[in-house]
Formats: C-alpha cells, structure tokens, sequence
C-alpha cells in the first residue's frame, strides 16, 4: 500500500493534528488545520493526486532572513495543496527515519538541535578538540534534481506511486513569480513541506561517511560540524566536505565556514561551548537584543505619539518579553529560554540579555539616555513586571533536579 492512500484517512489527519498541536504553533495554524480537517478538505487534493493529474505550481516569493537584510527565495504551493504536502512528510520522516543515521538531526521525529549538541557534548576529549564548521550555500534551492531523482527511486523502491509523485513534482521546473509563469531550477524548493526529507536524504552519503568512521560529526539540514583532536585532521575532513558537496553540485557559504582551537571553543545552532562552559551563542544574543532595541524604538514612539507615562511602554515591553521569553507562549518568535536552559550550564549570557533588557525598560520610563535613567531602580522594574532570565534558569536548574 503506497503511503498516498493514507493521505485520505481520517485518523492519520487526527493523529498529525495531535502532533502539531503539541508543538509551539501559531493558534492561527491550529485552527486553519482544524478546519480543513473537519471540511475534509483534502479529499479533493487527494483526488487530483490518485488521477495523476498535474499539481498546482508553487508561487515564488522573497522573504528576508531573521535579523538580516538578505532575502532568500521559497516556494508555496496552495494552502490545501500544502497542507496535504505537511501530512505527506510527517509520513514520510517517520516511515523512512531509518534510513538516515544518528549523526543527522534535523526534521526527524524526536530529534531537535539540542540532541545534536548534546551529541556533541559527549565527545571524548571535548576540551582539546579543533573544530570545522561549515554551512552549504542555498543548499535547498541550489539541489540538482538529477543527482536527487535516483536517491529518491532507491529510498522508495517500495512505493513506486510515491517515488513518481514526488518526482513529477520536483522535475516541475516551473513557477508562478508574480502572476507570471517563470522557468527556472528550483532545487528542492526552500519554503515546501517536502524540502526538509529530501534534505535529510541528499547528503546521506556525506554523513554516512563520518558516521562509518566514528568521527565526531552531526548535521543539521545544512549546518555542519566535525571535530578532531588536531588542526590537520580538521582541515583533511574539511576537503572531504569540500569535494562531496562539489561532487553532488553545491558548495559552501564562505562568510560561514570556521576553523576553530580548542582555546577558542565552537558555535552551533545557536549554542557556543567553550572549556567546559555551554552558553548562548553570540550572535543569538545580539538578535534578541536586536529585538528588544527595535522594540523599544517602537514603543518610544508610541509613547511620544500619544502622551503616555513611560511606565505603561515598560509594562507592554515586559509583558511581550515575558510571554516570548518565559511564558512558553505559541508565538515561537523568541520562546527559546526553556530551549536554552536545558542545555546550558552558565548564566553568563542570559545576565548580558538582563542587564539589556533593564537599560531598555530605563529609557522607555525616564525617557532619557543619560545617566539620569539609573534613577530608575530594579524594584520598579520588578513591580511593572520585569523578569530576570538568569533568576528563571536558576530557577529551572532547581526543578531539573
């Protein structure tokens, strides 16, 4: 039975339902999802997909990257369309998982970026290690569909009606840019639910390799790192990343490939660890205090707009930092303190968030830069609502144990 015939059923649709609802999603996710579930919307996009009729092109757009000015490009398909696609990967990343090995972290059920750290931090030695990072460039839309077809065919010589569905989609080389049909190659499409299982299968080889030879190695879609008890090895299985990826059609961000000492530790996904210390990247802390700056300015404004007491813009910047930061809220813009803290062991990063996060809530209240804002004292912080990340990890640590 071709794993298409469960995209009609009934219970796989309450099942996926349950999954994503148990994750931090948009409420307006949950509902559309509920929904389209109960109108069972999808039986018309099943049907199409069972008569072999040809798929809706995907509609081409920018969006731009997370605390960046760069654009990047996705491709969306149809809200039915797409949502039936969403069902047919939760399928596919739990019935093919085997395929991929321990070493690969992204989009695989009960795996998260945490896991691949943890991994990592397991490593005999860690301390006196090098390290090797380097990030595929545009990895999603740089993939050659010929090299991905045969990889495809093999992973689902058992289901020859999937394997011929996916193809046709992914051989589409057409899009919809817009209003105009553009032709052009598309890669695996960045944006489409179906993107994330044939990242994890195209560069299987490469992570087969390291895994074979029980070297210190973890993936994540297209961030990888390897590490090494020398600076010659790192630089031998950098080459061996290096003429993989030319091999297979792509190659590496140059502005994202890093050598690093044991003195000076490794970044990955967020996390830096260093000398037995795990802390919060930099560059994650210096977006989420790109965050609280932009929100401050805006804030300011709003204050200034509308003759407020600067207590009030303090009262809303607590209460949305609280929520994204401490609250485990759905909004999964900032919600990323119980991620960290799990996998932390210093609080140094989080007392640099603190002592931002103050400085702001100052200015919003005395509405000056000078040093007549320290005027302001951490009790009235606190009594408008002011939560201490480094008191919460704390705090954490104590219910962990």
């Amino acid at each position: 039975m071709s794993l298409l015939s469960l995209l009609i059923d009934p219970e796989c649709w309450e099942k996926f339902y349950e999954y994503k609802t148990s994750l931090i999603c948009e409420k307006t996710f949950d509902k559309e999802l509920r929904d389209f579930i109960d109108r069972k919307d999808y039986l018309s996009v099943c049907a199409a997909i069972y008569e072999g009729k040809p798929f809706p092109l995907p509609r081409k757009a920018l969006i731009s990257k997370q605390s960046s000015q760069k654009k990047r490009t996705v491709y969306i398909y149809p809200k039915a369309e797409n949502i039936v696609l969403k069902l047919l990967t939760y399928l596919l990343l739990r019935k093919y998982n085997s395929l991929f090995t321990p070493d690969l972290y992204s989009f695989r059920p009960g795996l998260t970026a945490k896991d691949a750290v943890r991994h990592l931090l397991k490593t005999p030695g860690l301390s006196g290690m090098y390290s090797y990072k380097a990030d595929v460039s545009n990895y999603f839309n740089s993939v050659p569909i010929p090299k991905l077809v045969p990889m495809l065919e093999k992973a689902f010589s058992d289901d020859p009606e999937l394997f011929a569905f996916l193809r046709g989609l992914l051989e589409e080389t057409r899009a919809v840019d817009g209003g105009v049909i553009v032709e052009e190659p598309k890669g695996i499409m960045a944006g489409t639910p179906i993107a994330s299982f044939c990242a994890n299968l195209y560069l299987d080889g490469l992570d087969r390799w390291f895994y074979e030879r029980k070297i210190p190695y973890a993936r994540y879609s297209d961030d990888i790192i390897i590490l090494a008890p020398t600076r010659e090895e790192t630089e031998r299985y950098a080459e061996k990343v290096r003429d993989t990826l030319a091999a297979m059609g792509l190659g590496i961000n140059p502005d994202k490939e890093f050598f690093s000492s044991p003195e000076k530790g490794f970044t990955f996904l967020g996390f830096s660890v260093c000398g037995g210390k795990v802390d919060i990247a930099k560059a994650s802390v210096d977006k989420l205090k790109g965050k609280m700056r932009r929100k401050t300015r805006a804030l300011m404004r709003w204050r200034t707009r509308n003759g407020l007491e600067g207590e009030r813009a303090a009262k809303a910047f607590t209460r949305i930092f609280n929520r994204k930061l401490l609250e485990n809220s759905r909004d999964n813009d900032l919600t990323w303190s119980y991620w960290f803290f799990s996998v932390i062991n210093t609080s140094e990063s989080l007392h640099e968030i603190d002592l931002y996060a103050q400085d702001c809530l100052r200015y919003l209240i005395s509405g000056t830069r000078t040093k007549a804002r320290y005027n302001v004292r951490y009790d009235e912080l606190k009594s408008l609502g002011y939560r201490s990340l480094v008191n919460a990890f704390y705090g954490h640590e104590g219910e962990e144990k």
